[in-house]
């Protein structure tokens, strides 16, 4: 089996241009919030910026690229850019409707390219023949990953002006205001020829005593900082710089792509940097034949020879594997090789205190809960990393999060990132690129896997990471999870005067069940503030973010008291719950958990990211379905073209139960439990 099976083939990659001037006539597309004037756009008229506002906000990456094309990374992509794109409800953009229309520019409104680290969203808007993004904000792993393809990206809606000019743009301008490093890699056409001229040599070096007080984060990242050129040896808030990361892991969306970058820059014959800290996951196809996304699309072959392209590779250069349990020879391998979501198993298996983690998910955070450094990357990134050992990020600000109180009965970690979500904070995209340290005696009382809710969320946050200090329930966590004896050292925390750019305080006692309603997980309110019944379909229990052993142990309380009450499901509510891990499944196998699920008559799915991402069921399959989920995103598009409310395990469940939306406090009073 040849690696490139049906990806990424050719030589695409390496025909990214890296232009001195945009010529002098462009077509701009303003992507507004109608339908009606993106339409227009689309036919061929021109429309002013005035005419287009309001502009379309919240642009995530699952809209740019649907996430049932991303066996695609060559050309193709092009024809599928922003097909997933909705403006009031409609989706304007057509298969190839972008590319034929002719545009080099989008103009969007805050946070663009949130959710997802797929590279395949600015390479699907650089196949259509996009050249600049300008917005007025941007999700940080959208626009390092159009910086490491050579997709300009800006926040400076004056060279509009420019754009009609007989002189075009020269790249100083679209670079104005980016950090050295950023500016040099667009310069060079994008990270990995960059990084080839650059990465060749690096070693760690300390940083300089400055006697300034240092938060965990930043002792972590010091420590293992790279001395290259365009970074500084002392880096601050906003300069690029580099770091050696303890673990690098990969999962199959992105290894062929990868793959196919490395052998077009370095030929065939290319070594990988420390190989035995490379960790290689199928997590997003276990259940892709059951996909209606996959299959309406006739994208399954394509899928599999994802998938074989990924075991070549990983095969190849001898790295660690966990391939997916419906795999047929996995699972008789199953209790050799256990399985699972990628970040969660990093968290299980691999990641430890004090140390950097980097993986080809948004949502790597999730090892933060062990008080490392674990962020997402794009697969440039990860492929300069394989290959240089050099991890590429921006010096970030970092906020705290201090959880006050005891959380209240029947409230989750879940509950806290809807409640943060929602705030005037995180919805003026304040977050974005920043680091979120969470303590205070909430967080102390919590939980690794309550913990690791926080930290995974950090993504939805706009974050750059979440970390909580490790104490001894790590330590705990450690043993009774890993059986491994870990001792803390004395600077595994923060200093008392550390700097944060802002400091939030939640008094647990004043919060409630959440909710967040369809289109964005910022959408939070509190579940007693419905006015009306919501009615659902569906409901699922599942994904890294809800997946863990406390989240069943959740699920299972509402069901046992179910059954104990003589209670079931509504006979047109389908009921889903999906582990995280193998070794969560194991934990409710032997507590008995797993008996009350089939009983209640759930479908009980094998680890995986399944419906979470789209790709298995629990998925959506009607624009008129409405589900309760405990993932935690719901872009438009994200899990199906139904309306995904999101919320914590028990109010699933709860909701599941009664049939519409409701918490599990008030399910037992109107039960009189």
């Amino acid at each position: 089996m040849q690696v490139k099976v049906n990806l990424c083939s050719d030589q695409d990659f390496c025909r990214f241009m890296t232009l001195s001037k945009f010529p002098a006539s462009i077509r701009v597309l303003y992507l507004s919030q109608d339908p009606v004037l993106v339409q227009r756009q689309l036919n061929g008229e021109t429309i002013s910026l005035a005419q287009a506002r309001p502009l379309r906000d919240d642009v995530s990456t699952d809209e740019i690229t649907p996430v049932a094309i991303l066996s695609h990374c060559d050309e193709k992509l092009g024809d599928y850019a922003h097909t997933g794109t909705q403006c009031q409800g409609r989706y304007p953009f057509g298969k190839g409707k972008l590319k034929s229309a002719g545009f080099q520019v989008i103009v969007a409104g805050k946070r663009y390219g949130k959710g997802s680290s797929r590279e395949h969203s600015p390479t699907a808007e650089k196949f259509a023949g996009v050249q600049l993004i300008i917005a007025e904000s941007f999700e940080r792993i959208y626009r390092q990953n159009a910086d490491n393809i050579g997709l300009f990206t800006s926040t400076n809606f004056d060279l509009l002006n420019g754009l009609t000019s007989p002189s075009g743009i020269a790249i100083e301008q679209l670079t104005h205001g980016r950090e050295d490093l950023a500016a040099a890699i667009l310069r060079e056409g994008g990270l990995l020829p960059w990084g080839l001229q650059n990465l060749q040599n690096t070693h760690k070096v300390a940083a300089p005593v400055t006697g300034k007080p240092m938060s965990l984060f930043e002792k972590i990242l010091r420590r293992h900082q790279l001395k290259t050129s365009h970074t500084p040896e002392l880096a601050q808030p906003g300069d690029g710089m580099f770091v050696q990361a303890h673990w690098r892991f990969i999962h199959e969306y992105y290894t062929g792509m990868a793959n196919t970058l490395m052998q077009n820059a370095l030929g065939s014959h290319f070594e990988l940097q420390r190989p035995d800290q490379i960790v290689v996951f199928e997590d997003h196809s276990s259940y892709v034949d059951e996909s209606p996304a996959h299959v309406k699309n006739g994208l399954i072959p394509n899928m599999h020879a994802m998938c074989q392209a990924q075991r070549a590779f990983s095969e190849k250069h001898k790295l660690k594997t966990h391939r997916t349990l419906t795999d047929a020879q996995a699972a008789l391998d199953d209790g050799r090789n256990s399985a699972g979501i990628s970040h969660a198993m990093m968290a299980e298996h691999y990641a430890l205190p004090g140390q950097i983690v980097v993986g080809t998910d948004s949502h790597t955070p999730h090892s933060g809960a062990l008080g490392c450094v674990a962020f997402g990357v794009g697969t440039s990134d990860m492929a300069n990393a394989f290959v240089t050992g050099a991890v590429r990020l921006t010096y970030p600000q970092l906020i705290r999060i201090d959880l006050l109180g005891k959380m209240p009965d029947g409230l989750t970690a879940k509950d806290v990132m809807l409640f943060l979500l929602a705030t005037p904070l995180i919805k003026s995209g304040q977050g974005v690129g920043k680091v979120f340290e969470f303590t205070g005696a909430g967080v102390q009382a919590m939980s690794i896997d309550e913990r690791a809710t926080l930290t995974n969320m950090t993504a939805e946050l706009g974050g750059l990471t979440g970390i909580v200090a490790p104490d001894q329930e790590t330590v705990r966590f450690l043993k009774d999870r890993r059986g491994i004896d870990f001792q803390l050292e004395t600077w595994m925390q923060s200093d008392p005067d550390a700097d944060y750019a802002e400091t939030l305080s939640v008094n647990l006692l004043d919060l409630s069940p959440m909710l967040a309603s369809p289109g964005d997980p910022g959408n939070g309110l509190a579940i007693d503030s419905l006015t009306s019944k919501v009615h659902i379909d569906m409901a699922y229990g599942g994904s890294c973010t809800a997946g863990k052993r406390e989240d069943f142990e959740h699920y299972h309380q509402v069901l046992s008291w179910a059954q104990q009450q003589g209670l079931s499901f509504p006979a047109h509510v389908q009921v889903f719950l999906q582990y995280g891990t193998t070794a969560v499944r194991d934990h409710c196998q032997e507590k008995g958990y797993h008996d009350t699920f089939k009983a209640m008559g759930v479908r009980i799915l094998q680890p995986s990211c399944g419906a979470c991402a789209n790709c298995g069921p629990g998925a959506s399959t009607s624009s008129d379905q409405v589900t309760v989920s405990a993932i935690n995103r719901n872009f438009p598009g994200r899990s199906g073209p139904g309306q995904v409310w999101l919320a914590s395990p028990p109010t699933v469940m709860a909701s599941a139960l009664a049939g519409y939306l409701t918490s599990f406090e008030a399910l037992k009073r109107k039960h009189n439990a």
